[in-house]
């Protein structure tokens, strides 16, 4: 009796062995892994969609101050004579720019030099050059009588003049630009995504990428016609034009 139950007990253990590796098969299935098209969807549908685009704005304002540099160059026998000379004259020409309020009036360059003749292989100095110059900036209506008066005061030469706005009117300006060069990437975004049937949703990212005020080149100047116009008792004629200011802004913007 004892033997039977042995053996009865081992057949049973052998049939409940048998179905263990068929009841674990059916679990595996009863759960089945997403297959790769799904996974590609799913991460798809989570990644953000970004699209990146920039404008640019530009606005034109007038060009009122004119910024000039001029002085005086004079020559004498002696270094002494060409530097008393030419501080004779620069401090009429300073006096004169003082009485008319210029703005930011400064000295930019002194020099005295030998003046060199050459002959048989010779070199003799003939005499000395003496340069004084200073800068300014004065409103640019007012720029052309003022040129014309500094010659008569006694300077020789006018080197440059260059034309700028205002800085209150530059700062406006700028902030005009940047209005309209974000304006500007907005339109362009609603332009590709609407080819698309895609909506512009949230602004996730914003970009400056400057606000800039170049300022145009100086313009040289003739002291001579400027000293025949003075003879003539005619204005020197000057006009500022316009500075432009320009914007760009970059916008990360999501659809």
């Amino acid at each position: 009796m004892k033997t039977s139950g042995i053996n009865s007990l081992s057949v049973n253990f052998k049939r409940t062995w048998k179905t263990i590796p068929l009841a674990l098969c059916l679990i595996g299935m009863s759960y089945p892994s997403p297959s790769w098209g799904q996974e590609k969807e799913l991460t798809t549908n989570t990644l953000p969609r970004i699209l990146s685009v920039s404008g640019k704005g530009k606005e034109e304002i007038p060009a009122t101050i004119a910024q000039v540099q001029l002085g005086v160059e004079v020559q004498g026998k002696t270094a002494k004579v060409a530097q008393q000379e030419a501080a004779k004259r620069s401090n009429a020409v300073v006096s004169l720019l003082r009485s008319r309020q210029v703005e930011k009036l400064q000295t930019t360059g002194i020099s005295l030099n030998p003046i060199y003749n050459y002959q048989n292989n010779t070199q003799r100095i003939t005499g000395y050059s003496a340069t004084n110059t200073v800068s300014f900036r004065i409103n640019a209506e007012q720029a052309g009588g003022l040129l014309d008066d500094v010659v008569q005061a006694g300077a020789t030469r006018i080197d440059r003049i260059s034309f700028t706005a205002s800085d209150s009117a530059i700062a406006a300006a700028q902030k005009q630009a940047l209005k309209e060069a974000t304006q500007d990437a907005q339109e362009q975004a609603d332009a590709v995504l609407s080819v698309l049937n895609l909506t512009r949703k949230d602004v996730i990212g914003i970009q400056i990428n400057g606000a800039s005020a170049p300022v145009p080149p100086p313009i040289p100047f003739e002291s001579s016609n400027l000293s025949q116009k003075v003879a003539l008792d005619r204005v020197t004629a000057v006009v500022g034009g316009e500075q432009e200011i320009e914007a760009s802004v970059t916008l990360q913007i999501r659809y």
